[in-house]
């Protein structure tokens, strides 16, 4: 796979060295170059893995707000590296970054993601987890127009870079409500699990106050028990599975 990649990059021999943080896939990094090989069977009902959905928003997107693709394969493609650090404080920022993914107009052949209390519900009683309080009943119809809406927007995955910050990891994002990304993003449970802490509640509050929309605001604060038990699902599904961390994850998501 390296020499595949290597050859298609017309890139000098170097050492491919392997990047940590991910979950999903594997990722090495020579140079300035990352490699990330799709392992197809990680993906779960809440993060599925696509490459081509990954593929389809870097060319849409870069460079301004997520790496440049430089080349791909079957099963594999390249991007620039983008130097920085993940994001740990300050969630200004990462509102209005996500605001600005929630307002350019997505490429094409996105899947859509469910919207409104009813949807959401199907969706996360589909997960198949036990042992969890009843899913919420909210009724909400959602927006009346779908955004483009990252999927995944944890700490490892918002890079702060010299010229600000930059998402990477676009392996299932969808066109659906901005609220997703919100609620992923003020998860106890993911943030646990990439910052090693959850958010504190006047985090919390900067981070809604600095969203610009405050329609979608609204409609998540309305949804927020239901978005939140879905990524409770999520966790106990993977806490089933026996992937480490998720047990305790699970525990501060319910709480």
């Amino acid at each position: 796979l390296v020499r595949e990649v290597a050859a298609a990059l017309t890139l000098p021999p170097g050492e491919w060295k392997p990047l940590t943080g991910g979950r999903s896939n594997r990722v090495w990094r020579s140079g300035d170059v990352v490699l990330k090989q799709v392992l197809p069977d990680t993906g779960t009902p809440l993060f599925p893995n696509d490459p081509r959905a990954e593929v389809a928003a870097l060319r849409a997107l870069s460079p301004l707000l997520v790496p440049q693709l430089l080349a791909e394969g079957a099963g594999w493609f390249a991007y620039a590296h983008v130097p920085g650090r993940a994001w740990t404080n300050d969630p200004g920022p990462v509102a209005r970054l996500l605001a600005e993914v929630h307002a350019t107009p997505a490429p094409k052949g996105m899947r859509l993601l469910p919207m409104g209390g009813q949807a959401i519900a199907e969706q996360a009683r589909g997960f198949g987890a036990t042992g969890l309080p009843e899913c919420p009943v909210i009724d909400d119809p959602g927006p009346t127009s779908r955004a483009l809406v990252h999927g995944d927007p944890v700490p490892a995955n918002i890079v702060v870079t010299a010229e600000g910050l930059r998402l990477i990891d676009w392996q299932c994002p969808g066109l659906g409500d901005p609220v997703d990304d919100l609620a992923l993003f003020l998860s106890p449970a993911m943030q646990v699990l990439y910052r090693g802490r959850p958010l504190t509640a006047e985090e919390g509050a900067a981070f809604l106050d600095a969203y610009p929309n405050r329609t979608t605001v609204e409609r998540y604060l309305r949804l927020a028990p239901l978005l939140g038990w879905r990524i409770a699902a999520h966790c106990a599904l993977r806490a089933a599975r026996g992937d480490q961390g998720y047990a305790e994850a699970l525990r501060l998501q319910l709480a």
